[in-house]
């Protein structure tokens, strides 16, 4: 495995305009994560149109490093603000901002860049062994079993993603209605089209996650407009030279809360639809049970920056285990690169690491083993470009951010959003698609239903229908087939105990009424 490493740097510095993506995603991902309310997920919405101009490598890679340095530039906004510019950073701002305020941002910036690299290291080679580990088991498998893998997954998400089981599971069913539109797979049919020729072949991925995640975002900042200001301090607290960096005797201590805190992210970020943002706030919730001063912790240490920080990104590389040795996304970036594969004609699952699979990139042929090793390889060199930009540049970004009047700004975002949405296609119907779902999105929101559920199960429900109905043509069991066969009984059995499990505990959250 570390000859294919060491091949994959190969190929991917023998292409130096991908190499250029690489460090050009890093700088858009931080800007994007650190403007209060846009996602990384929002800038990878936006910028998809794009990846249809790039040849494979390119596109999978910026998208894929835009989501990483998506996650750690949020920081900037949770620290300099006390507005996390992503909901992975919501814990960040606890110590963070009371670190601005003391005069010792450009530490408190520093920490989380350190802490975001090393977490993001970890779960980078994690996913690297773990996908390739887990894509032996998984090759084997057929339809009965990856029907079962797709019903666990749609149980998992919409009972984990959020507070609300129903809302959970009500949102992921309404993505794989959604998904559903257009052809019937197996026999060409059309349905729930409304006589739109646009959704014929299906609604396109890109309108829709434009408007799900940025144009709602849009209507959401709008109305904080008139309510709400970025918490600004005094530039003369903040730019204390003495106060600028993180020491070496803090690495030291923040070290075995940074392992930690990686682990904790790495585990939750194999788990579909929990994600970054819930990692954070488990890492720093434990490393303030097991810290010996905790009622230090909210005041503003180093220690309270680098737990959530490690942990929120080391959620990045193992969220792609489920994509590629299953096919499944882990989460709402996961579930846009799966889409991304598809456009440029690769199967996502355990036989993109088949090395007998010759695949052309550009005008290169590979096997998709050494193309998915050379996406690894852009994974840690896109760590190290966000980590150098971020350790030098994150101040005067956040400043940059904080000047620009967002009566301008999300205006702007808007326009470019119904841009990119047209490009995709060159069709105005899909920009009312985007419009659309940005209603839909914004009333999401409003109402705690899960996004990231819709999306994901969107992206799953032609993949899960496929799956059944292969299964049950070459079955004499009908469904019990799917109970009767160990492997898919077991996936079968994860998502009842899962949902059981989810339900039990909100029922013990139900308090009983007092006589």
């Amino acid at each position: 495995m570390f000859v294919d490493l060491v091949g994959g740097f190969g190929t991917l510095f023998g292409d130096p305009v991908t190499v250029f993506f690489v460090v050009l995603a890093a700088l858009i991902g931080i800007v994007f994560g650190a403007l209060p309310g846009l996602t990384a997920s929002a800038a990878i919405a936006m910028l998809l149109p794009l990846s249809f101009h790039m040849g494979a490598l390119q596109a999978l890679a910026f998208l894929y490093v835009i989501g990483k340095s998506g996650r750690y530039g949020g920081s900037i906004a949770a620290i300099l603000f006390n507005t996390p510019g992503t909901a992975a950073s919501a814990a960040t701002m606890q110590d963070g901002f009371p670190m601005t305020q003391a005069g010792r941002s450009g530490k408190a910036l520093r920490t989380a860049t350190v802490a975001s690299i090393f977490g993001d290291y970890f779960g980078e080679f994690i996913l690297i062994f773990g996908a390739v580990y887990i894509a032996s088991f998984t090759k084997t498998f057929g339809p009965t079993q990856y029907f079962s893998i797709y019903v666990m997954a749609f149980v998992v998400i919409g009972s984990v993603v959020g507070n609300s089981i129903l809302k959970g599971l009500l949102s992921t069913v309404f993505g794989g209605l959604v998904g559903l539109i257009g052809e019937d797979v197996i026999t060409g049919e059309q349905r729930m089209t409304l006589g739109i020729p646009e959704l014929e072949s299906g609604m396109a991925l890109v309108p829709l996650l434009i408007g799900v995640f940025v144009i709602s975002e849009v209507i959401v900042q709008a109305e904080k407009a008139a309510k709400v200001t970025l918490n600004k301090t005094n530039p003369a607290l903040v730019d204390q030279p003495d106060s600028n960096y993180f020491t070496w005797n803090e690495f030291r201590k923040c070290f075995p809360i940074m392992c930690r805190s990686s682990m904790i992210g790495s585990v939750i970020g194999m788990m579909p639809g929990l994600g970054s943002s819930v990692a954070c706030f488990v890492a720093y919730g434990e490393e303030k049970r097991r810290s010996k001063t905790p009622e230090k912790w909210g005041t503003g240490i180093v220690e309270g920056v680098a737990a959530p920080e490690s942990a929120n990104n080391a959620v990045s590389g193992p969220s792609m285990i489920p994509l590629l040795s299953l096919g499944i996304p882990g989460s709402t970036i996961a579930a846009v690169l799966i889409g991304v594969f598809i456009i440029h004609g690769l199967q996502v699952g355990p036989q993109i690491f088949d090395d007998q699979n010759q695949i052309i990139v550009g005008v290169q042929v590979m096997t998709s083993r050494e193309f998915i090793f050379a996406l690894f390889a852009a994974g840690l060199v896109g760590i190290a470009a966000y980590g150098i930009i971020g350790y030098w540049a994150a101040p005067f970004i956040g400043r940059t951010i904080a000047l620009i009047p967002q009566n301008y700004l999300y205006p702007f975002i808007f326009a470019t959003a119904i841009a990119a949405s047209f490009s995709s296609r060159s069709s105005i119907a899909d920009v009312g698609f985007a419009i659309f779902f940005g209603v839909i999105g914004y009333g999401m929101r409003r109402t705690n239903f899960s996004a990231a559920a819709f999306i994901i199960a969107f992206v799953l429900a032609g993949n899960m229908e496929e799956a059944f109905r292969q299964a049950m043509m070459i079955s004499d069991n009908g469904l019990l087939n799917f109970v009767t066969e160990p492997i898919s009984a077991s996936f079968l059995a994860i998502g009842l105990g899962m949902l059981t499990f989810r339900i039990s505990k909100q029922l013990r959250k139900i308090k009983v009424p007092k006589n």
